[in-house]
């Protein structure tokens, strides 16, 4: 590739963003397969750190399909990280909570992921990386573009 080639593709800001967004998939996939867990998986962790939380919300938050989400919560489940109970108020539905077991295994792989991110971005300032978060966050992008791979 010339130079003339490097920057007419440098100025693609979707391409700039897609070879990034790769890159970065990869080294934190590579993170997480240490504890085996997917993105998915964190993100339904995260969202159960500060407590439990519906099935349904839970669903809402991480925006999937329940299908999907009954499919990573067994994953979870079999793996002691989070536990399902009826809701004593409403029998028909089921809370979601994090274990012990699921609490520390999302210390570390936030501190994996911490990891991952120090080598990404060490070249941005604190507030360089404020602003790629706020920028990124106005980027026209929604749950729907993504087909399910895990």
């Amino acid at each position: 590739m010339t130079a003339q080639d490097a920057q007419h593709v440098a100025q693609r800001l979707g391409m700039l963003l897609a070879w990034h967004g790769s890159a970065t998939e990869a080294r934190m996939r590579r993170a997480l397969n240490a504890a085996g867990l997917t993105p998915r998986h964190v993100l339904t962790l995260l969202h159960l750190e500060s407590g439990p939380v519906s099935q349904r919300a839970l669903a809402e938050r991480l925006e999937v399909d329940p299908s999907v989400l009954v499919g990573l919560l067994n994953d979870l489940e079999g793996a002691a990280l989070v536990e399902r109970r009826r809701d004593p108020a409403d029998r028909r539905r089921h809370n979601v909570a994090i274990t012990g077991a699921g609490a520390d295994v999302l210390r570390t792989t936030n501190e994996a992921l911490d990891a991952v991110e120090q080598v990404l971005f060490a070249r941005l300032s604190q507030g360089e990386r404020d602003l790629l978060r706020d920028l990124l966050g106005r980027v026209d992008t929604n749950a729907a573009d993504f087909s399910c791979g895990e």
